[in-house]
């Protein structure tokens, strides 16, 4: 089922091979840049699009509790052997929609979105930004990852700007707090050219529901 939605595509059929290459990210290396939004103070993480649970099991060594949204079952369950945790819940779950974890009507200090934005395509990311705004509690940040670069063959890829994410998260009453533009972490992916712009929104704490 999960190579079969949108923005998946040859993640499945690649995953042995994506999840020894992943297990070499360090959650340190990676974050460094926004680290400084994550709470001090345990608080209730959302990992969209966790993949092998790098970031999850980083959070949850921080004392946060994560619920952590993977679709690709392979990731899943790699994660859950990589990462046993009792502060990491894991969900069968994807964007744009997220109806499962909607259903929950849980609430979050923040919102993780690590490398799964470029996946989606125009409508898609409206549709998107709707159920982050709708996961913030009042005062919760959601930290975005945007890739920059070309696109690994076989992978479902859009060039997404900053601008228009910002405008998005405008729309939807999330106001930008941090810009930072950054190379990949990742040797290979560096050489290829690709970059990251990182984006910080916080949900004000007046905003309605």
């Amino acid at each position: 089922m999960s190579i079969d939605i949108s923005g998946t595509e040859g993640y499945a059929e690649r995953a042995d091979a994506l999840i020894e290459q992943w297990r070499t990210i360090s959650f340190a290396d990676q974050h460094a840049p926004v680290l400084a939004w994550i709470p001090r103070v345990p608080s209730r993480i959302v990992d969209i699009g966790a993949g092998i649970g790098t970031d999850a099991a980083g959070f949850a060594a921080l004392g946060h509790t994560v619920l952590a949204v993977e679709p690709v079952d392979a990731f899943r369950r790699a994660a859950r052997e990589l990462h046993p945790s009792p502060r990491i819940e894991w969900l069968d779950d994807s964007l744009p929609d997220l109806t499962v974890l909607l259903a929950r009507r849980d609430r979050f200090d923040v919102v993780m979105l690590s490398a799964v934005w470029m996946h989606l395509d125009a409508p898609q990311r409206e549709r998107a930004m709707q159920c982050v705004a709708a996961l913030l509690r009042d005062g919760g940040v959601s930290i975005m990852s945007l890739r920059h670069g070309p696109v690994p063959d076989g992978r479902r890829m859009f060039d997404v700007t900053a601008d228009e994410t910002i405008r998005l998260a405008s729309a939807h009453g999330l106001r930008l707090v941090r810009e930072l533009h950054t190379s990949s972490v990742q040797p290979a992916n560096r050489a290829n050219g690709v970059t990251w712009t990182r984006l910080v929104f916080e949900r004000p704490a007046d905003m309605a529901y």
